[in-house]
């Protein structure tokens, strides 16, 4: 007994509270802040208490992953106007079509309509302002690993493969590529500070059964009945799609809205089965996504989604584009 408590006396207590507390996720870093996936959302995510940073990834053209959440480059970069004659047929601009050399080249800013130019969400950061770059997996994961050594704190990394199954229909393996790149740096087990998610059910029975991927592993579950690969979430979110998932799964990352809902003129949230389905089988529940300028529809306040999500959900953790709101209210409520 002496010896155990002397091994949690040095493993820490930040190191055992993560075990035992909800997790703050900062959704593609401190967004709310921030341009999207920049360095500097990364940076100050760390700063602000994360507990997990997110890396949205896809592959470039010489094959190296790069922080974005999407496979286009046109919602938030300058790509348009460094490399007009570069889009395809479809009028987009592909990550996958150009090295990391030209991705370097671009200029990062807040997310954008590409057909408007206005700002998603006004009131952030403003767009075409300051300097921010696109960044490799790689640069991200060393950033990570120096301000855990730096500060003494370690956030744990949420890296998503974005869309794997578009990738093969242009003769690309993400997945083959981002794991032995998390193994190297550490990230290999259940016990390392690693979630590996994908939106498509198919992938993460491959990263499982195939490619042998054996750390922690989140299926996301996106509000619509089906997903671009043909995944059908309404089937996965039945009892008897979340016991086969998790066979093979750790947990499940939702929208908000398939655990909570509000109605008008009604504070009280309306929750659904799906928390309890899949805490019967034991799989985490992250949902996505909590962001103070963008409230679920008739949620009262930030303060009411919380309370939902962490005191009625009893989720384990969320994703957040203000990771210091979050952190703030689940210390407030002795959560933390």
């Amino acid at each position: 007994m002496k010896r155990l408590s002397l091994f949690v006396l040095l493993l820490g207590s930040s190191a055992l509270a993560q075990s035992t507390r909800p997790v703050v996720i900062a959704h593609r870093g401190a967004s709310g802040y921030l341009p999207e996936h920049t360095i500097a959302a990364k940076a100050y995510a760390h700063a602000l208490g994360a507990d997990y940073i997110e890396q949205d990834l896809v592959l470039s053209k010489d094959n190296v992953p790069v922080v974005l959440h999407d496979i286009h480059l046109d919602t938030t970069t300058d790509v348009a106007r460094r490399f007009p004659e570069r889009k395809r047929a479809d009028g987009r601009y592909y990550a996958l079509d150009f090295t990391v050399a030209e991705l370097k080249q671009l200029s990062v800013t807040e997310r954008f309509n590409a057909k408007t130019g206005q700002q998603v969400y006004p009131r952030r950061f403003p767009g075409g302002q300051s300097t921010f770059q696109i960044s490799t997996l790689e640069e991200e994961l060393q950033l990570i690993e120096g301000l855990n050594r730096a500060t003494g704190r370690r956030a744990g990394v949420y890296p998503e493969l974005k869309q794997p199954a578009w990738h093969r229909t242009q003769g690309r393996d993400i997945s083959r590529v981002v794991v032995p790149i998390l193994q190297r740096h550490g990230y290999a087990t259940k016990a390392d500070p690693c979630f590996l998610q994908c939106f498509e059910l198919s992938e993460v029975k491959r990263l499982r059964e195939e490619i042998g991927w054996q750390g922690r592993l989140v299926m996301l579950v996106a509000g619509g009945r089906k997903g671009e690969d043909g995944t059908d979430y309404e089937q996965l979110c039945t009892a008897e799609g979340l016991r086969a998932l998790a066979k093979i799964a750790d947990g499940i990352g939702p929208s908000i809205g398939r655990l909570v809902t509000w109605s008008a003129g009604n504070s009280a949230p309306k929750l659904t089965p799906l928390a309890r389905l899949a805490q019967a089988e034991k799989l985490a529940l992250h949902p996505y996504t909590v962001r103070v300028d963008d409230l679920p529809k008739d949620c009262p306040s930030v303060d009411a989604l919380h309370a939902a999500l962490f005191r009625e959900l009893k989720v384990e953790g969320v994703f957040s584009d203000f990771p210091d709101r979050t952190a703030a209210w689940l210390a407030a409520n002795g959560l933390r």
